[in-house]
């Protein structure tokens, strides 16, 4: 830093906040830290008496808090997202799209265990929507060594750190099971669940059939949808381990390669899932996605939604933050359930 006149301080950065004072009216900086001062500023930084400023005194190796800031952007940055203009150090990435944001997270851990340096982000495996604010940058300092940025971008490597994927699922099918649901017993009130979630992420249903507890009828129902090129196949109910049970035997018997018969996550836990060799997946919902507000469906479905495929290893890594609360008011997403990864 260096001490100069006011009226010399045209295109220095201030080194700290300048506060303007007036008794019951107001107590706030009218200068941050970091701003670089105008021919305007001049009148009132001399109208709160600063006749004299700390300054920012630029040298060789070193970056101010705004080049840092945008240095990090771009570590982070992808496709379907822009950032905000440079502001008190900050740089903030805005979502331009509706899609599920991904964070690398062991690469972010990387690069925010360099002093001075800081990434925050929104969790991974998130839906957005446009406009929605996913990640910001800044240092701990004022100025920093240009060499540490460099340090950080090497350990990091140079594919962004996030990303946002649009989604692309368009087509449902869903077999409805359970013989008291197909005989009229009682209402199917799991079906309108499911559709209304699927909507949420642009997703129709455009199959639906009753199959009843009927095993072969629940495998010709799946492969009739997928002949019919549906993007999503869902069967609802059958799931636990009673003998009359048979949904997972049927997804497994359909032709699909099982990724999970169970999850650990409350409620969710005797979820089914499947893909066929193309990438289609197959589901098996158990009963609490039907009364749930929140379920492992909720956690798997905007992964879905986007075309991310699901390996055991994701399912396994839902464990950690995977209870749900029963919270008297549900207020997911915003709460821990699933956050763990």
């Amino acid at each position: 830093m260096k001490l100069i006149r006011t009226e010399d301080a045209v295109g220095h950065v201030i080194c700290h906040d300048m506060t303007q004072i007036i008794p019951g009216v107001v107590k706030d900086a009218v200068f941050r830290k970091g701003h670089i001062v105008k021919e305007e500023d001049i009148p009132v930084l001399l109208s709160i008496g600063k006749e004299h400023l700390y300054v920012w005194e630029k040298q060789e190796g070193m970056l101010h808090e705004d080049e840092a800031a945008d240095r990090l952007r771009i570590l982070c940055q992808n496709t379907g997202m822009h950032a905000t203009d440079v502001k008190e150090g900050k740089v903030e990435l805005i979502a331009d799209i509706d899609g599920l944001f991904q964070v690398d997270v062991d690469r972010l851990y990387r690069a925010n265990q360099h002093d001075d340096i800081m990434i925050a982000t929104r969790h991974t495996n998130t839906a957005v929507r446009t406009g929605d604010k996913l990640a910001g940058t800044r240092i701990i300092p004022l100025v920093i060594a240009e060499e540490k940025l460099t340090e950080v971008e090497t350990a990091v490597g140079e594919k962004p750190l996030l990303s946002l994927s649009p989604w692309i699922l368009k087509t449902a099918g869903v077999i409805t099971t359970g013989s008291e649901v197909e005989k009229g017993l009682i209402k199917d009130r799991f079906t309108p669940v499911v559709e209304k979630k699927l909507e949420r992420y642009g997703i129709r249903m455009v199959e639906h059939i009753y199959s009843g507890d009927d095993k072969e009828r629940i495998i010709a129902g799946i492969r009739t949808m997928k002949e019919k090129g549906t993007d999503l196949i869902i069967c609802t109910g059958g799931m636990s381990v009673d003998p009359d049970d048979c949904t997972p035997g049927a997804i497994r018997d359909s032709g699909a390669s099982i990724v999970t018969y169970g999850a650990p996550t409350l409620p969710g836990a005797m979820l089914c899932l499947g893909y066929f060799e193309d990438g289609t997946p197959v589901l098996g919902l158990p009963g609490c996605v039907m009364y749930a507000k929140a379920t492992v469906f909720d956690l798997i479905l905007p992964r879905i939604a986007a075309g991310i495929r699901i390996a055991r290893e994701d399912i396994i890594g839902m464990g950690h933050g995977g209870l749900c609360l029963g919270c008297n008011i549900c207020h997911y997403p915003d709460c821990s359930f699933g956050k763990g990864v």
